[in-house]
């Protein structure tokens, strides 16, 4: 059984949850690791992120955390740091490094808010080219542990979180194929984990996990290791699904 969740956010950035409550749930739930991811900070978003001036009390709480429950939990104090963040990573236990933008110009596209941003975007920087788009965003996350320097690789796919729902992005498409192989090709000489997220499932927006069936046989036959993530935003989401997909991994 998989009893540790490694990616899950709280009050400190777009979460429902305090840590506290993050921490007892999990001790409820039979984990025996549990680590606070939250989202760095990003400059030029501030709508969803940790805020600069929080993050050394995010900090200072999960150490007494891990001091107050240490005999019932282990918990971690981790950052998902964004491609696009430039705070330091220093002080925290582990980095998640996820992609959740495409900088075009001076502008940074968020591609799991709405499939309008990302047809407009493919509108204004692509000629309406939404593989193109698809093609920058892989080539972006193939970075993404160099940038990094991360511990586990967040979402691989995310930009396909809408991909159930409308038709925006063919994700059979040749091109998007090959964006999402010279990618994953690139993040396996890396030997670091890729995680299957259950967030997109939890929160309705999909029925499988990031990232697709598909990439995840296609990083197991060429030797990558995963991990099992819930990106929980709320403590009843944590190791969601965990007992149906541990199979994967």
């Amino acid at each position: 059984m998989i009893n540790k969740d490694l990616h899950c956010h709280t009050t400190y950035c777009d979460g429902a949850d305090t840590p506290e409550e993050m921490v007892k749930a999990a001790i409820d739930k039979g984990l025996s690791t549990i680590g606070i991811s939250g989202h760095s900070y990003t400059f030029f978003d501030t709508s969803y992120c940790m805020q600069k001036e929080d993050i050394p009390r995010y900090i200072a709480e999960l150490r007494y955390l891990r001091a107050a429950y240490y005999d019932r939990i282990h918990v971690l104090c981790g950052v998902e740091q964004d491609y696009y963040s430039d705070y330091p990573t220093d002080d925290f236990d582990y980095v998640i490094g996820s992609v959740h933008y495409i900088k075009c110009g001076c502008d940074y596209i968020p591609v799991d808010e709405t499939p309008e941003i990302l047809t407009d975007a493919a509108q204004k920087y692509f000629g309406g080219d939404i593989y193109a788009l698809c093609e920058e965003y892989f080539c972006t996350v193939a970075d993404v542990v160099n940038k990094t320097g991360c511990d586990i690789i967040g979402h691989f796919d995310l930009i396909s979180k809408f991909s159930e729902r409308t038709d925006l992005i063919d994700v059979t498409h040749p091109r998007y194929v090959a964006a999402w192989k010279a990618a994953a090709d690139e993040l396996l000489k890396t030997g670091v984990p890729f995680e299957i997220n259950m967030g997109a499932i939890s929160r309705g927006y999909r029925t499988s996990p990031y990232p697709s069936r598909e990439i995840i046989d296609y990083i197991k036959v060429h030797g990558g290791e995963l991990v099992l993530s819930s990106d929980a935003h709320s403590a009843d989401a944590l190791a969601y699904k965990f007992d149906e997909y541990e199979n994967l991994i």
